[in-house]
């Protein structure tokens, strides 16, 4: 064979070059999107990144400065610690309402003797008289007596009097002025 190069040699020395270069493919680790930890969907302005692992969900864009990723506010996790916030709150509420129960139901009767008694008349909490039923009850109105009506009428006697000095009056200072 001659020194130059001959076509196979050249064939063998590509085939070489091709089985090493996949070698040191296959060496590096494979980029996350490329083994299903990620999946990408494009939106307008970028992509919309989803790892399958943690549910996590981010936007990345370029801005021009080179891609960055965001996370997406996960309003369902909000939702979720609120709810669980509320619970704990109504637990503890409940354990409270038992707590306060349980005082009530030990404490004796402080009252002693007849409860039934008679009530002020100004009492809201008086009885109705068994006589009368619910749907018959009268209500009394009291009428004023005699001196309140004497007191009133004065009133306004007084007050149509001055009503007519006044009216008097201002038609003197009109035809004074005339």
């Amino acid at each position: 064979m001659s020194t130059a190069t001959s076509p196979s040699r050249i064939a063998i020395a590509v085939a070489g070059l091709f089985v090493g270069g996949m070698v040191g493919v296959a060496a590096q680790s494979l980029p996350d999107s490329e083994n299903g930890r990620y999946t990408m969907s494009p939106v307008a302005d970028g992509v919309v990144r989803l790892d399958t692992r943690t549910g996590a969900v981010s936007t990345c864009n370029n801005p021009g400065t080179g891609w960055a990723c965001y996370a997406v506010p996960d309003e369902r996790a909000a939702l979720d610690a609120e709810i669980g916030r509320l619970q704990t709150e109504i637990d503890k509420t409940k354990t409270e309402l038992e707590k306060l129960k349980a005082e009530l139901a030990s404490r004796e009767a402080t009252v002693n003797g007849k409860i039934e008694g008679t009530l002020p008349k100004s009492d809201s909490l008086r009885k109705p008289d068994s006589k009368v039923d619910e749907g018959e009850r009268k209500f009394e109105i009291p009428l004023p007596s005699d001196r309140d009506m004497d007191r009133v009428m004065s009133f306004l006697e007084r007050a149509w009097r001055r009503l007519i000095e006044m009216a008097n009056r201002v038609q003197k200072d009109i035809n004074g002025r005339i």
